[in-house]
């Protein structure tokens, strides 16, 4: 992959400027508008409890106060000899120096590759190896360990590191700074650094073209992968996560995910780019300090996920001590909503926006515009291209969407039918990261294969209907059974706080369903008890379970997904 130049073909290019589905807009540049546009407004808040995570006080940062920071940060990058392509592996949690790390890499065309909090050694050592990380930025204190401590004594694993920097603020330094690292701390550009910085970037300006990051995939299933984007698919796909919510330059958006993923950087950090809203940063994720941030900041449009909502949803007494008067509309997503919930909310007056996406370039929404209802909102999600049929978001006229049956390679076109969604248009990424060293994801007419399971729904197919992921399958017997389904209606039982649904291993059948469980405090459930109230939704016999295990928690990986291949492995040791 060309770094520097370049992520997709000149042929795709010239197609979609073309079509005005890419610009030449740039990240940096809008940046640079908003803080034309904004000046002294206030564009960015810190963590409410900072203090307690890192050891420094809450800030709050206009928009020129914003650019001078990132300003001296890009000059310092300079004096650490970045510069177009480089890759910056990145681990921070969601503060303010999280946002001018993103801005000032960009502004100089260097890499961004964050990793999650959650990480240690062997995740960094492997991932910095793949994408050869120049230069490594994190902090010295975080749950009681020193991460910057930690990356410099790997640094002998990891051939293309030159440097790894400290950044953080007076009063985080942890017991000492290692000698071998850069400690850098957020101040204001002087004339130097500004004359600096705009030299470099008038010599050698960003192209749309050019990679922004290197996210990584979830790895639920295997090693992750790296994924490369650029300008131009970032920027096409935050239409979406604009259009949707309808987010304008009056908003207080609070970021509760990690900004290492699709969810977090275009879910509210690009949107907030792209309008000027108010940025305020939460991390990790605290219930009651989430509440206050809403409503200390007059927070008007979060997302979180679809277990909060359900909890508080059927927790009055919380729901009576909180202030929630400021939201307007919640996204969620990730795993399938429950029609019961997003009514709920609805009823509440707050709609709830239904998400899936991927670090690929998947991007369908569920808005209250498109959606009114809420049990239609929460099931279903636009079918983009669907004849006859037309959706709020600009992003819908430029995707083109199929269902591919597995088994057979036939495109789908009746509804009730599942098949493999297939998707291609301006917010696609080019490839995966060393494509050389895996299968392409992209079927022979260049959409990428996503590996979910869909079918086409609505009276006039104008919907999709998630199933499920195509390798999280049961096949029973030869008949398929998606977890999915089986998950949101084991998730309704009035025991059940979290599930997940996998197939056993038989040598008869192929595989049976086991159904895993965590409970709600002092509850219970046998197998019997789950069957009877299966049987009660009337669905067919062979999808019922046949083991039910209850833990005290399920195995997730740093972003939430829940780990299926570990308890699949746990499954085959045990019946070994």
């Amino acid at each position: 992959m060309a770094r520097g130049r370049g992520l997709h073909t000149p042929e795709r290019v010239a197609d979609y400027t073309g079509k005005g589905w890419w610009s030449d807009e740039t990240t940096d540049a809008l940046f640079a508008e908003q803080v034309r546009l904004r000046g002294d407004a206030l564009a960015v808040v810190d963590p409410a409890n900072r203090a307690a995570l890192l050891g420094s006080e809450p800030r709050r940062l206009t928009w020129n106060e914003l650019d001078a920071e990132v300003t001296h940060l890009a000059a310092r990058l300079l004096d650490l000899g970045l510069g177009r392509g480089d890759v910056l592996g990145v681990q921070l949690p969601n503060t303010i120096e999280l946002v001018e790390v993103y801005l000032a890499a960009w502004s100089l065309g260097v890499v961004v590759s964050p990793l999650p909090m959650q990480y240690r050694e062997r995740e960094l050592v492997g991932m910095a190896n793949q994408a050869e990380f120049a230069v490594f930025v994190t902090t010295e204190g975080f749950a009681g360990r020193n991460p910057a401590a930690d990356a410099a004594a790997a640094r002998d694993r990891i051939p293309s590191l030159r440097a790894v920097v400290a950044l953080g603020l007076p009063g985080e330094e942890a017991d000492a700074t290692p000698a071998d690292v850069v400690r850098l701390v957020p101040s204001a550009a002087s004339a130097a650094d500004t004359d600096a910085v705009a030299g470099r970037r008038a010599e050698d300006p960003n192209d749309p073209n050019d990679c922004l990051t290197i996210c990584w995939t979830s790895g639920t299933e295997s090693e992750p992968k790296g994924v490369p984007r650029c300008h131009y698919d970032w920027l096409a796909i935050a239409w979406a996560t604009v259009d949707a919510p309808r987010v304008t330059s009056d908003d207080v958006l609070l970021n509760p995910f990690p900004m290492v993923n699709m969810a977090g950087i275009n879910g509210m950090f690009l949107p907030w780019l792209r309008t000027g809203a108010v940025l305020v940063q939460h991390h990790p994720f605290d219930l009651p300090t989430f509440f206050a941030q809403i409503a200390v900041e007059r927070v008007t449009y979060t997302v979180a996920p679809p277990a909060l909502l359900w909890m508080l949803l059927h927790d009055e007494d919380l729901l009576a001590k909180v202030d929630l008067s400021s939201l307007t509309r919640i996204g969620s997503g990730s795993v399938p909503l429950q029609p019961s919930m997003v009514k709920g909310w609805q009823d509440r007056g707050i709609p709830v926006i239904n998400f899936f996406g991927s670090n690929e370039g998947i991007g369908l929404l569920s808005s209250a515009e498109d959606f009114p209802d809420p049990v239609e909102r929460a099931q279903f999600f636009p079918r983009y291209g669907a004849p006859g049929v037309t959706w709020s978001s600009r992003v819908s006229e430029w995707m083109s969407t199929k269902l591919v049956d597995v088994l057979t390679g036939e495109e789908i076109t009746d509804p009730g039918r599942s098949g493999e969604l297939h998707i291609a248009g301006p917010t696609v990424f080019a490839g995966y990261l060393h494509p050389e060293l895996r299968p392409s994801p992209f079927d022979d007419e260049g959409y990428l294969k996503t590996g979910d399971l869909f079918e086409i729904a609505g009276d006039d197919g104008q919907f999709l209907h998630y199933l499920d992921r195509a390798k999280d399958l049961v096949i029973r017997g030869g008949m398929n059974i998606a977890p999915a389904e089986l998950e949101g209606l084991i998730g309704a039982h009035a025991a059940v706080a979290d599930v997940a649904v996998i197939g056993d291993p038989d040598e008869v059948l192929g595989e049976r369903v086991a159904a895993v469980v965590t409970l709600k405090p002092d509850a219970s459930l046998t197998l019997d008890e789950l069957l009877a109230f299966l049987k009660e939704q009337k669905i067919a016999s062979f999808k019922l379970p046949e083991r039910l295990e209850v833990r005290e928690e399920l195995p997730r990986n740093p972003v939430g997904k829940i780990l299926k291949r570990e308890l699949r492995r746990e499954s085959v040791t045990e019946r070994a």
